[in-house]
C-alpha cells in the first residue's frame, strides 16, 4: 500500500489575510479529494491566519524563541482551533482523520536539531487512521519555544515513516521562474535560487525558498503544486513542480 505524506498549506486551508478564518468550501473540497484516495495517509498542515499572526505578536519565528508561556498558549491554542476545523472537514467527508498535536511530543536541542518521535503515527497508520499534525510551536533548549513549521514536520515524518510520495498543496501551481511559468522538475537550490522569495503574506516559517530547501533533502520524491491538483497528485500522477 502506498504511503504519502500531504501537505495543506496555511494559505489553502485558511484566508491568509483574515485572521483566523478557515476556508470552508475549499477545504471541503480538498477532504473530497482525500477521501478517494486508497492508501496509507499522513496529513500536515499549516498555520495560514490563524498560528502566523500569534507567533508574528509575540515575536517567535524558527530561530527566535519566546519564555513567556502566553506564546505557547496562544499559538498552540489557534493552531489547535485549525486543526479541529481540519480534522472535522476530513471527517465530514468519510476520511478516518484523527488529530496529533506536536508540541506535545516534539522538542529541539540547542543547535536546532529537531526530534520528532513518530511511534505513535505510525500504530495510527497500521490501524487505518489518517493522522492530522500542524505546525505549532516546539521546546527549544535554551530557547523556550520555536515555531515548528509544516515543511520540517513532512521532511521528518516522510524520513522516518518511509513516505512513497510527499506532495505540498500550495497557493501556487508549483515553483515558478522568472515568467511566472512552473518549473517542472527541481533538482538543485541553485537552478532556482534567483526565481524564489518570501510569502505575500504574514508567515514566520519561510517562503517557498525554504520550502525547496528542505524538499531536496528527501529520499522520496516531492510535488508541490495547487488545491486543484490533489485529486491528480493522489492518483499518482506528478502535477506541478516534482522536487528530487
Amino acid at each position: 500500500m502506498s504511503r504519502v505524506v500531504l501537505k495543506l498549506g496555511g494559505s489553502v486551508v485558511t484566508e491568509k489575510d483574515q485572521p483566523e478564518t478557515v476556508a470552508t468550501e475549499r477545504l471541503a473540497a480538498l477532504a473530497d479529494d482525500i477521501a478517494a484516495f486508497d492508501g496509507s495517509l499522513v496529513v500536515v498542515h499549516g498555520g495560514g491566519s490563524f498560528g502566523h499572526h500569534h507567533a508574528s505578536e509575540h515575536g517567535v519565528s524558527r530561530t527566535r524563541g519566546a519564555a513567556d508561556p502566553a506564546a505557547p498558549r496562544a499559538i498552540t491554542g489557534a493552531m489547535r482551533e485549525l486543526n479541529d476545523a481540519v480534522v472535522d472537514a476530513l471527517a465530514d467527508a468519510g476520511v478516518p482523520a484523527v488529530p496529533v498535536h506536536p508540541f506535545s511530543v516534539a522538542v529541539r536541542d540547542e543547535d536546532g536539531s529537531l526530534t520528532l518521535p513518530t511511534a505513535a503515527v505510525a500504530g495510527m497508520l497500521d490501524e487505518g487512521f489518517v493522522p492530522v499534525l500542524h505546525g505549532d510551536v516546539v521546546a527549544h533548549a535554551g530557547e523556550g519555544v520555536t515555531i515548528l513549521s509544516g515543511d520540517e514536520l513532512v521532511v521528518a515524518l516522510a524520513e522516518s515513516l518511509a513516505a512513497d510520495r510527499v506532495g505540498l498543496c500550495s497557493a501556487v501551481p508549483g515553483v515558478l521562474d522568472a515568467d511566472g511559468e512552473v518549473v517542472s522538475t527541481v533538482e538543485s537550490f541553485d537552478a532556482v535560487a534567483d526565481t524564489l522569495g518570501g510569502s505575500d503574506a504574514t508567515d514566520v516559517t519561510g517562503g517557498m525558498a525554504t520550502k525547496v530547501r528542505e524538499l531536496l533533502g528527501l529520499s522520496a520524491p516531492a510535488h508541490v503544486f495547487d488545491a486543484d491538483s490533489v485529486a491528480a497528485f493522489l492518483a499518482g500522477d506528478s502535477p506541478g513542480t516534482r522536487i528530487d
